[in-house]
């Protein structure tokens, strides 16, 4: 039986995993909705947050039989593929042409900043291409918990306090992306990263996150001087 401290530290620490992991998922959100009218853009959040929740819970609830995804079912030329390398290779590209599409949308449409049409079938795409990067992320985040402990209460903890803490400062996130141009271009361009990242892990190449999120938060510190920089020439 571990101790409380025990527990207590490793529930702050996956908490923390959780949050880091779920940042990429809220980038990807707060891009989306964008494209929603106003309205919609709220709901459309939350739908796609709680479906992060039950995606995770449900994978957490068949934690055992998803580390097994790990093995490989097919081998081509000593290549080993497993069922999370290829759920991450078919995400990580997804997320590289997304993220490529809205771009070159951005950059040939700059004077276009018309939100889609109003609900209905975009209000349905973007929940749908949602949930589709929920399970890519999930499944990441899930394995990730199943390897830093076998508590399942402490997982399920971890998992809906990091949930909650993406619920509150999504929306922020959100509005600070609309407000700045230069940051969702930033951000796309981070989705490409990671979506290289997740296809570069599904081909056995580890890329170590720490200097993915190093590199993220550099140029985020660096854009954020530039956003102050011309703030304070324009006084």
């Amino acid at each position: 039986m571990e101790s409380y401290t025990a527990l207590g530290a490793s529930l702050l620490t996956l908490t923390a995993m959780e949050i880091v992991l779920g940042i990429d998922n809220i980038i990807f959100l707060s891009l989306l909705v964008e494209k929603l009218p106003h309205h919609l853009q709220d709901k459309a959040r939350k739908i796609g947050l709680a479906g992060a929740t039950v995606m995770r819970l449900g994978l957490l609830s068949i934690a055992a039989w998803l580390v097994t995804l790990t093995q490989p079912f097919i081998t081509i030329f000593n290549f080993g593929l497993s069922g999370k390398g290829l759920i991450l290779m078919l995400g990580g590209l997804f997320l590289i042409y997304k993220a490529t599409h809205e771009i070159h949308d951005k950059l040939e449409s700059a004077g276009d900043h018309s939100p889609a049409g109003a609900g209905g079938k975009a209000f349905l795409s973007v929940v749908v291409q949602i949930l589709i990067m929920d399970l890519v992320f999930s499944l990441d985040s899930v394995i990730t918990a199943v390897g830093m402990t076998h508590n399942l209460t402490i997982m399920v903890l971890a998992n809906i306090i990091a949930l909650a803490v993406m619920l509150l400062a999504a929306k922020s996130i959100a509005s600070f992306v609309e407000r700045h141009p230069s940051i969702k271009i930033l951000a796309l361009s981070f989705l490409i990263m990671i979506g290289t990242m997740l296809v570069a892990e599904s081909l056995h190449f580890e890329v170590p996150k720490g200097y993915i999120y190093f590199a993220m938060a550099f140029s985020l510190f660096v854009e954020f001087l530039n956003i102050k920089a011309k703030k304070s020439s324009k006084h």
